[in-house]
């Protein structure tokens, strides 16, 4: 690996950590534009670098989510019922999108289909409509249920689900400061079942770069996840130390920035 792809995998490994301590999002908002970007100026067809992309980006946050969530842990933020309850749901929606959806879908569809669902869940941060008071999280089944969606959005755009789940479980009258953090723990389940997923969907693919496996792009995985890692934990105390509002327009900013640069992935291919 030359110097100049070390310094920009580790400066995007450092942002993406701390965002995703910061937001619950597991860096994939970030990672995705910006690693198709990396790869295909590295000579990889524009499908195949969102594909790729969307795939690393996804395993990476096998690590962060766990540093993340130990930070918000410690703070008493993630409801645990949630997460055992929404699991099942997740790892079976990605699956299904990992080992199935991902790979039948070109990627442009995939960058447009990530633009037109991240601006939405921007808007909808934005409009910042009180939920109905009555409004709870739905039992288990439902919460399962709403797990496999959320798991199956995550595999095809390569993200952590926060940009769902957030939403999902604030509009529920769960509070921003613990749906960010127990979407930071339903990031683990996500990623490992999407990872198996690409894993069985990349096999046989011919290695688009040097330490490609299928979907993987392997150099960028070790060094994203490393710095990733060390960034997660000060994310998530920014978070804490900030108001709710601000929270929110944070979150929906970052969205709207990306999905105007995967629109213009998506046309351009």
């Amino acid at each position: 690996m030359d110097l100049t792809l070390a310094a920009e995998l580790l400066l995007l490994g450092c942002c993406t950590g701390f965002l995703a301590g910061l937001l619950g999002i597991g860096g994939g908002m970030l990672l995705v534009p910006f690693l198709s970007f990396i790869l295909s100026h590295r000579g990889v067809p524009s499908d195949m670098a969102v594909k790729m992309a969307i795939a690393t980006s996804m395993t990476t946050i096998v690590f962060t989510s766990l540093s993340s969530v130990r930070a918000h842990h410690k703070r008493g933020a993630v409801r645990w019922p949630l997460v055992r309850n929404m699991a099942p749901g997740i790892v079976l929606g990605g699956m299904l999108a990992g080992a199935g959806a991902f790979a039948l879908i070109k990627g442009q569809a995939l960058a447009l289909f990530f633009a037109a669902f991240v601006a939405f869940s921007a808007t909808q941060m934005l409009r910042a409509r009180a939920p109905h008071p009555d409004r709870d999280m739905p039992g288990r089944l439902g919460q399962a249920a709403a797990g496999s969606g959320i798991g199956f959005l995550s595999g095809l755009v390569g993200a952590g689900g926060g940009f769902v789940s957030v939403p999902f479980m604030t509009r529920c009258n769960v509070p921003i400061h613990q749906a960010v953090a127990t979407s930071a723990a339903l990031g683990f389940p996500i990623a490992l079942a999407n990872t198996a997923g690409y894993l069985i969907g990349g096999i046989g693919l011919t290695p688009a770069l040097p330490g490609a496996v299928g979907y993987l792009y392997l150099p960028a995985l070790g060094v994203i996840a490393a710095a990733s890692v060390m960034l997660a934990p000060l994310g998530a105390r920014t978070a804490h130390a900030l108001d709710v509002r601000q929270l929110k327009r944070a979150f929906a900013v970052l969205l709207y920035l990306l999905a105007a640069y995967m629109l213009y992935k998506g046309l351009q291919g």
